[in-house]
């Protein structure tokens, strides 16, 4: 059995991610799911996993749909241009008073 150190796993929509063209970071080119994993940490070893699906079927309009798989039932919708920070609060990466 492989082990791992993660708190908490976030799904976030690829075709979401896929349509606004990146969108996150300093200069707006990367995607969402690549900027969370960045601040989550490397692999097996990061605080969180950060999985990115095919389609949610949310398809909100320049946004990307994403899961916190601790809350299923409350799915989020993290506009393009939205902080990495923000969203790591909102979707419980981070404690509020951490970030």
């Amino acid at each position: 059995m492989a082990k791992s150190r993660w708190t908490g796993v976030v799904l976030v929509c690829g075709k979401c991610s896929k349509k606004i063209d990146g969108g996150f970071g300093d200069d707006g080119s990367t995607s969402l799911a690549k900027a969370l994993r960045q601040r989550a940490g490397k692999g097996r070893k990061a605080t969180h996993g950060v999985i990115e699906t095919k389609c949610l079927k949310l398809c909100p309009k320049r946004a990307v749909a994403v899961v916190d798989a601790a809350c299923p039932e409350r799915w989020l919708v993290v506009d393009a241009g939205e902080s990495i920070d923000a969203v790591a609060v909102r979707i419980g990466m981070v404690p509020a008073d951490q970030a």
